[in-house]
């Protein structure tokens, strides 16, 4: 009986199990393991781009983490970056490079990128870019004096890039120089009517004077001694005229495995009608007033809207961070003391130069 009355008691006894461990939370997009993986994301963009110039990090849009397993993850980034001053071809640090003002007519890029970070090594999968210079319509209402960005095969912006060079070799005493690129140009038409240009160049096998007997014969250097740079001019044409040109030489560059230095930047071809002494004209940028991003990251497989390896995951961490945000806006409906301040919500991150 005694056994009975003792077996009742342990039945009714409450029973405990072990809580599941909840989820960790979302990373928000200014955490600085979110802010790590985008410097990643954006050193490998520009150490695989083929064209135009180095890009900075403007803003983290979005950050999803899917896990895989112990010590795996992959990552999801949306980056908003800014074009800086810096050719890709330049050897001088990103941290270095001028992001490019408003007033000077900006170039936006829009990017998605897919990596994996394994035992704390990150290494990206993927990345799709697209980049597009902000309305001529915006930078004329703060600044209407401001040249703005021409066409990169304009006739006046071919013109000016063949005079600039021409003139710079004429004047050396070092080695002649052929075009690889014209990276962007401006034109003002009042008061005066002038072009602004920037190409990189590349040094070939003859001095500007060997050269003036037989420039076509003069070839780009081989890998193991290339040495590219980078010109500025400006040319005006009213009410006289005028032409300054500044090159610069980065001296050869020794390649490394995980940011390769690409040696041949795009590939150049020969326009109809076109004095091509100076250099060629690249045939990517017929039409455009800036080298698009996409030409060197266009992996659809980068978004996390076109990955199918992992549905179920993507939907969990997309309802987790929904309900984040949600539960941040639910602080607004609470009364809080004087001086309360919210918590920011998970994403978008700060804006670290000036919103397009």
């Amino acid at each position: 009986m005694k056994a009975l009355v003792a077996l009742i008691l342990l039945v009714q006894l409450p029973i405990h199990k072990a809580a599941p461990a909840a989820p960790p939370a979302p990373l928000g997009c200014d955490d600085p393991e979110s802010e790590a993986a985008a410097e990643f994301a954006v050193n490998y963009i520009n150490g695989h781009s083929h064209h135009g110039y180095k890009f900075a990090l403007n803003r983290i849009e979005n950050i999803r983490v899917l896990p895989q397993g112990l010590n795996n993850d992959i990552i999801f980034l949306e980056l908003d970056l800014l074009e800086t001053t810096c050719h890709i071809l330049s050897p001088t640090p990103l941290e270095n490079c001028t992001v490019r003002s408003f007033t000077q007519h900006a170039v936006e890029g829009d990017c998605d990128v897919k990596l994996q970070k394994l035992d704390g090594k990150l290494s990206v999968l993927a990345s799709k870019c697209h980049s597009h210079a902000d309305s001529s319509e915006d930078v004329l209402q703060l600044c209407p004096d401001c040249p703005l960005l021409a066409s990169l095969n304009n006739t006046d912006v071919l013109t000016t890039v063949t005079a600039a060079l021409n003139d710079h070799n004429s004047k050396t005493a070092g080695a002649y120089l052929r075009l690889l690129e014209i990276g962007r140009a401006r034109i003002q038409y009042y008061p005066v009517h002038s072009v602004s240009v920037e190409f990189a160049v590349a040094a070939t096998n003859c001095s500007a004077a060997e050269a003036k007997d037989n420039a076509e014969a003069c070839q780009l250097l081989p890998d193991d001694q290339s040495n590219f740079g980078f010109c500025t001019a400006t040319g005006v044409t009213r009410p006289s005229q005028d032409l300054r040109v500044d090159c610069q030489l980065y001296g050869h560059q020794v390649t490394t495995p995980d940011i390769p230095i690409l040696s041949r930047p795009g590939v150049t071809y020969s326009q109809p009608g076109q004095d091509t002494s100076a250099g060629l004209v690249p045939s990517v940028a017929q039409g455009f007033t800036n080298h698009n991003l996409r030409l060197s990251h266009n992996n659809p497989f980068a978004s996390e809207s076109s990955s199918s390896e992992f549905p179920t995951s993507v939907l969990s961490a997309k309802s987790v961070a929904k309900r984040a945000v949600a539960e941040v806006a639910q602080h607004d409906k609470v009364p809080h003391p004087v001086g309360f301040v919210p918590p920011p919500p998970p994403c978008p991150g700060k804006i670290r130069h000036f919103k397009i």
